[in-house]
């Protein structure tokens, strides 16, 4: 009996042994290093998605007295109670109505030249920023930029004395999911979107491809998946260069929306390039035919 426990306590020694010396190679030691970095990078994405989205500039960054512009300051609050300001630009006999979703960096000020010429083209306006953007109170989120898209809307058709379903949906980039979001589940008299994408986690899996993002995002803005529902006239455009939205997100999208529909292509236009004028004359002429 003894000689048996005497054997198997050298077994159990030898174990540990071997295991230092495994944890003493270098490569050994990169590796479980790089799994533990992973790990932690993971659980900092899934922790801080928000602020992976969302790239607020709060005031009072930005030029807040744009000169060449007339617009109103617009106060209101998001079912929340959260507090939204944004511009709004009249037209005098406006050929139609607008409500812009700016995308998810900068604010307001920085979208002063589009304002302009939406106007120009005969278009009332309303841009707004987000809870958490600007002027704007709060913190943003999937949920509470909606929200605040709904508000907006609803502040512009009263000022402009119409129903909510005859405004035009306008959107870029991330605005241009909260857009979506508006015009399928409430109806719009028009959507127009520019350098969007399907959804949030598709997009993220193209940039992070090493991350499961798919997995881990609680953010969908799943534009892809609501797009069928709305009934009305579209009109997409996308640069061909994109290099944050690729345009194969965006011909994606459209792809799953519903006739009548317009995809514009704008050579060698990369995402945060100026809007053409060709852009204007083309929605120029979708304004008119609503």
């Amino acid at each position: 009996m003894e000689n048996i426990s005497t054997a198997t306590s050298g077994v159990n020694n030898r174990q540990p042994d071997r295991i230092g010396k495994l944890w003493r190679q270098p490569l050994i030691r990169f590796i479980v290093l790089g799994i533990v970095l992973y790990l932690v990078l993971m659980v900092c994405l899934m922790f801080l998605e928000e602020s992976f989205i969302f790239f607020p500039s709060r005031y009072p960054e930005g030029d807040w007295r744009p000169q060449g512009l007339s617009f109103e300051d617009a106060y209101f609050q998001a079912a929340d109670g959260t507090k939204l300001h944004g511009w709004y630009v009249p037209h005098d006999s406006p050929k139609a109505v607008i409500l812009f979703c700016h995308g998810n960096a900068g604010n307001i000020t920085h979208r002063a030249d589009i304002l302009e010429e939406l106007n120009d083209i005969g278009a009332s306006v309303l841009i707004f920023d987000y809870r958490g953007y600007g002027r704007s109170q709060g913190k943003p989120s999937e949920k509470g930029v909606l929200a605040d898209a709904r508000a907006a809307r609803a502040w512009l058709a009263k000022r402009e004395k119409i129903p909510e379903k005859n405004v035009v949906v306008m959107g870029e980039s991330i605005g241009g999911a909260v857009a979506v979001d508006l015009a399928a589940k409430d109806g719009a008299k028009g959507l127009v979107l520019i350098s969007t994408f399907t959804n949030l986690p598709e997009l993220a899996a193209y940039h992070y491809p090493i991350f499961p993002v798919r997995l881990l995002m609680r953010s969908q803005f799943d534009s892809v998946g609501l797009i069928a529902k709305y009934k009305g006239p579209l009109l997409q455009m996308h640069g061909d260069v994109d290099t944050i939205v690729p345009i194969k997100f965006g011909r994606k999208l459209f792809e799953a929306a519903n006739e009548p529909k317009q995809f514009l292509v704008i050579h060698n236009h990369d995402h945060n390039d100026p809007l053409p004028q060709k852009f204007y004359t083309a929605l120029k002429t979708f304004l008119e035919k609503l």
